[in-house]
């Protein structure tokens, strides 16, 4: 058999275990190691080619930027259940309910909020559903409307920093986390302004479906009210700064600002009274599943991609994917495509395992910067918990909204904001600098043009100079 048919059986054979049900972990180790085997065997390469197996395991166990995912996953559970999210909405909602549209506005500012210190989908979605739903459905929303807008606010938290995305995505691409974070900041802003500006237009054109909160609903009015706000987005503001600020600044690395995050979340906790050991407890379960999925997806991947590099996938995919019509836009648009349908079965952890590394040596080689190409990943992404059927921000919906709200209203609900994200997919393809303009453009000199003149000392002036370039 010839090498170039492995890649594509490799392939084959993953998706028959997926389709099986087979864990995605267990599969993806179970199948690069039945074809490393099969490789061994036909000549492609040798036993000692294997043996880098233990050192690319350790590598991944001794990577000190996974360490941030379970702080940022303990921090997202705790602020999850202390309360926070209760009183920013409670608060926004009244500021905006007299205005058509203004609960919906609420839910998505107050999304872009708690995506930004909790950077958990489950947690926004959960907490927005419970508390606005049924406000929401009580005073005339539309079902779609009120639906559509809670799940779509919950996935702000997997494009906007924190987001746990851009920490595995910054791993596969072998880019700094902060470099990924400044580059989310720009689709971020974009996305929570066209969200917004959907629901103005709704409720311009449609103001039934979006009506404001009657006098009788808006209890709190002047000082009162905004005092409230900012007691809910104060504690907010310093928490953001402490992890996304030190981060920005240099201060601390990824996996410092988590510590410091988890910390501050505990203390926002005891500041709310919400903090009990049974709080704890239930965070840190959650953290220690979440971790584990990752670090054993992450070792199934490992085996696959040596196996893989092994019988020259690489080279496989790069002929498949450099010949693409239009160049860059052409390999982006089929990307796009491409993770858009895998984002129907595979959810993102899956994907940025399997997929990225597999098309980041492509996106290299035809000189696309690669924090543009991950953060524009991250916003495809963001489709997968919307899909429906399987989107899981509508599942998290689905499982705290009242009897009435049937299935099928929330499915068609999510679909508009499907199409939203997909625009801003195709924003950011042609419009990099809403990606690249927040990053660190450096000094602008190019280290290969230096020179570097060092007298030699006690040798009188005709000593010529050492000269380094």
């Amino acid at each position: 058999m010839n090498v170039e048919y492995m890649p594509p059986l490799m392939f084959a054979g993953l998706v028959v275990f997926l389709l099986i049900g087979f864990p995605v972990a267990f599969s993806l180790a179970a199948v690069g190691l039945f074809f490393g085997f099969i490789s061994i065997e036909l000549g492609y390469f040798t036993m000692a080619f294997l043996s880098n197996l233990p050192l690319r395991v350790f590598g991944v166990l001794s990577n000190d930027l996974l360490l941030a995912i379970p702080f940022f996953t303990l921090m997202g559970a705790i602020l999850e259940r202390c309360g926070l999210a209760e009183d920013l909405l409670e608060g926004t909602g009244q500021l905006f309910g007299k205005m058509p549209g203004g609960l919906a506005i609420a839910v998505v500012l107050v999304g872009a909020v708690l995506g930004a210190i909790t950077g958990t989908v489950a947690a926004s979605v959960i907490a927005m559903g419970m508390i606005s739903l049924p406000i929401m459905l009580k005073y005339g929303y539309d079902q779609r409307i009120a639906t559509g807008v809670i799940a779509a606010s919950g996935t702000i938290a997997q494009l906007i920093p924190p987001s746990l995305v851009l920490i595995i995505l910054g791993d596969q691409l072998g880019r700094s986390v902060g470099d990924m974070y400044a580059g989310a900041i720009g689709p971020s802003i974009l996305q929570v302004s066209i969200f917004v500006l959907f629901i103005l237009g709704v409720a311009i054109f449609a103001p039934h479906k979006v009506p404001p909160l009657p006098p009788e609903a808006r209890t709190e009015r002047g000082w009162t009210l905004y005092w409230k706000v900012l007691r809910g987005m104060v504690p907010s503001a310093v928490l953001m700064f402490l992890v996304l600020g030190t981060i920005f600044l240099g201060l601390a690395t990824p996996t410092e600002a988590g510590a410091m995050g988890a910390v501050g979340a505990i203390l926002l906790a005891i500041i709310n009274r919400r903090f009990t050991y049974a709080l704890l407890r239930e965070a840190m379960a959650n953290t220690a599943r979440i971790t584990a999925m990752v670090v054993f997806l992450l070792l199934g991947a490992t085996v696959f991609s040596l196996v893989f590099q092994g019988v020259d996938g690489g080279i496989w995919i790069e002929h498949l994917l450099t010949q693409l019509p239009g160049g860059q836009t052409g390999f982006l648009i089929f990307v796009n495509v491409f993770v858009f349908l895998l984002a129907f079965f595979l959810d993102f952890f899956e994907i940025a395992f399997i997929v990225v590394p597999l098309l980041a040596p492509v996106a290299q080689k035809l000189g696309i910067d690669t924090v543009w190409f991950g953060v524009l990943l991250c916003v495809n992404l963001q489709t997968s918990f919307m899909h429906p059927p399987f989107g899981f921000a509508l599942f998290y919906l689905r499982s705290v909204a009242p009897p009435e709200v049937r299935t099928s209203q929330i499915y068609w609900g999510a679909i508009p904001w499907v199409l939203l994200q997909l625009i801003i997919v195709a924003v950011v393809i042609f419009w990099p600098e809403s990606v690249t303009y927040w990053l660190d453009k450096g000094t602008g000199v190019d280290p290969n043009s230096v020179r570097i003149e060092v007298p030699m000392p006690d040798m009188g002036e005709e000593a010529p100079p050492i000269t380094f370039n």
